[in-house]
């Protein structure tokens, strides 16, 4: 790879509103939201590839690093010359990855992190209501489980949190993710804009 693509990570633990916010941003101009999950839960469940996912996200624990990893250079390989990501005028949104420390290390060739957005929000009730909301309207069972969701709070902390340590505090800007979505996303904008200028400079979409 010739060079890195210019990145910002949405980060936080599940229900925070990682998605919602990434799609958010991926709406405004210079700006390409890449959610993992949504690569994953696209994949043909009768395929091997989603048999793999579906029998860890089942369980509320991480798919394997190198079939992440492999699977999401892929994808991004593909949307280059599809059109739909160009590198030289998008920041990528990354939502869902890197997930640990080990992820960090490996995609550090493919990803120049700029900044993190690190959603936080301190009522584990809200995140829960949150979820098993979205489970019922978007026909996602492995969210409607608590012991699933209670699960993946675990491994977050336990396996995706060192994460921050990887990047350092200097690039993390905390936000709180409890309030409505365009409340939050003005924060999200304040925090992300200006590393957009910085490096792409006030180009307008064509």
């Amino acid at each position: 790879m010739s060079a890195r693509y210019r990145s910002v990570l949405i980060f936080g633990a599940p229900g925070v509103g990682k998605g919602t916010q990434g799609k958010l941003l991926g709406a405004v101009p210079g700006f390409y939201h890449l959610s993992t999950g949504d690569i994953f839960r696209s994949l043909d469940p009768d395929s091997e590839t989603g048999r793999i996912f579906h029998a860890y996200s089942t369980r509320g624990e991480l798919v394997p690093d190198e079939f992440t990893i492999r699977l999401w250079r892929e994808h991004v390989k593909k949307l280059i010359p599809a059109g739909k990501f160009d590198p030289q005028r998008h920041l990528l949104i990354l939502d869902g990855i890197p997930r640990n420390a080990s992820q960090a290390e490996q995609m550090d060739g493919d990803i120049e992190v700029l900044k993190i957005v690190h959603l936080v929000a301190g009522d584990e009730a809200v995140l829960l209501e949150r979820m098993q909301r979205r489970a019922r309207r978007e026909n996602r069972h492995d969210d409607a489980d608590e012991g699933v969701i209670r699960n993946r709070w675990n491994v977050y902390n336990r396996e995706t949190l060192p994460v921050l340590e990887h990047y350092g505090d200097e690039r993390c800007a905390e936000i709180d993710a409890i309030g409505s979505p365009g409340r939050v996303l003005i924060d999200v904008l304040q925090a992300v804009v200006p590393v957009h200028e910085e490096r792409f400079g006030n180009v307008l979409e064509e």
